[in-house]
């Protein structure tokens, strides 16, 4: 059942059944934005630090990038439907490996459940539906990027009210910690799977409705491999834009619940934990809704211009935060919700970015290289701004103060990552490869 050929669709199959596919994997794997829920409790049921208690988050963004580079190229031969399937099997696996570490009291379970082997489940399942809906879609690819990522960037959406009553019912000692990661595995596996058996790639002669051979054809002509395409600046250019996008983003959205409360907690308008998990659930909306929206204009208004919205905006914002500090919930809010749009955004605009530039030919084996950036942001981002925040915390600094530091440091990489775009320049044509190559040199 997971081999290719029994992946290709009926002729008359329609296109628009392989987006709920794509979502049902993403959705799930999603969750990982809904780490921070789950922060303060591990924290005073096994004493951690805030900086330990990101650690299993931090680690699943590095495997996810790791599994994503070394996967690619298998991805692209053994088929999206096998790769769902490994992808479903590692993620809610994950989940009960660290059910059984917290109730032991043993964090490392929870930091090789949930960091290494969901981690290798998030990588997997991130990159396999990307590619097929790209390829089912190549009128449109900045939308059909938007659509599977979106609910990558939806995940937290549910996951965060989800696991904030879990926590209440269950208890947020050991035991209900534990009791919550192994419904969160068991009812990830069933969801997964529906997106398994519902997947579906085009054949090779297939085409969109009321497409032009001729177009077709020369959305062919550029023809980059995956080996040939790290050896080019506009692979690495777009490797520090995204890095640089993503530590500014992720870093705010592994610590919005905690970053919101301390925040506002001297001011007149304090945040409880309650709210603060829905803050975190705003965030995943915005994060999923900036996936769609945005990569779907990158469509009309090109790629470059819309990272230069991503990067640019992104400073402005980051400084208006620092300027307005805690006298405005409303304005912090917006701020940070636009931030993660934009955040998100980066995602979903990156592979047909990439697809522009090096074209379709093995853009989900680039596409899982690419994401190497994300594990180095994934561990950048929350060490960046959980580092400052601890140090603030034992000098006995509170409210904004504790993250004025780490905002600084986010308007710096954004400016890097702003620089990179402008000096992405089309690929030269000596790197592509003959249009009747099978492979990559």
């Amino acid at each position: 059942m997971l081999t290719p050929a029994r992946t290709v669709a009926p002729p008359d199959w329609n296109r628009w059944l392989v987006p709920p596919a794509a979502l049902a994997v993403h959705l799930s794997i999603g969750q990982v934005y809904a780490w921070s829920v789950f922060k303060p409790a591990l924290e005073d049921a096994l004493g951690l630090s805030g900086t330990l208690s990101a650690l299993p988050f931090q680690l699943a963004i590095v495997m996810l990038g790791l599994s994503a580079a070394t996967g690619g190229t298998v991805v692209e031969r053994r088929g999206p439907r096998w790769a769902m399937a490994v992808s479903t099997s590692c993620f809610s696996a994950g989940f009960l490996v660290s059910a059984l570490g917290v109730a032991l009291g043993q964090y490392w379970l929870v930091v090789l459940g949930y960091g290494v082997i969901g981690g290798v489940g998030l990588g997997i399942g991130y990159i396999s539906p990307v590619s097929t809906l790209i390829k089912w879609f190549p009128d449109r690819p900045g939308m059909a990027a938007g659509i599977a990522i979106m609910g990558f960037g939806g995940g937290a959406l549910i996951a965060s009210p989800w696991s904030e009553q879990m926590l209440t019912s269950f208890g947020s000692d050991n035991s209900g910690i534990a009791l919550s990661f192994l419904v969160h595995g068991v009812v990830y596996a069933v969801f997964m799977s529906l997106g398994v058996l519902l997947i579906r790639v085009p054949p090779a002669d297939w085409r969109p409705p009321g497409a032009a051979p001729e177009a077709t054809g020369a959305q062919q002509g550029i023809r980059v491999s995956a080996r040939t395409a790290l050896r080019t600046p506009q692979f690495w250019l777009l490797w520090i834009v995204l890095c640089c996008n993503v530590t500014a983003g992720i870093g705010i959205l592994e610590k919005a619940a905690p970053m919101i409360v301390d925040f506002f907690a001297g001011t007149a308008t304090p945040v409880a934990a309650s709210s603060a998990a829905g803050f975190v659930a705003l965030l995943s909306l915005t994060n999923m809704l900036g996936r769609f929206v945005w990569s779907s204009v990158s469509d009309v208004v090109g790629r470059k211009n819309i990272y230069r919205l991503y990067l640019g905006g992104g400073i402005l914002l980051y400084l208006g935060i620092l300027l307005v500090g805690d006298s405005g919930i409303l304005l912090f809010a917006v701020c940070a919700t636009l931030i993660l749009s934009f955040y998100g955004a980066g995602f979903s605009t990156i592979p047909a970015y990439l697809k522009d530039l090096f074209g379709s030919f093995q853009v989900g084996a680039i596409h899982g290289r690419l994401l190497t950036a994300w594990s180095v942001a994934g561990v950048a981002g929350p060490l960046i701004v959980n580092a400052f925040a601890d140090a603030g915390t034992a000098a006995g600094e509170t409210g904004p103060a504790l993250y004025a530091t780490s905002l600084s440091v986010m308007i710096g990489l954004l400016a890097v990552g702003f620089v990179a775009n402008e000096l992405v320049r089309p690929v030269h044509s000596r790197h592509h490869e003959p249009l009747d190559a099978g492979g990559a040199r």
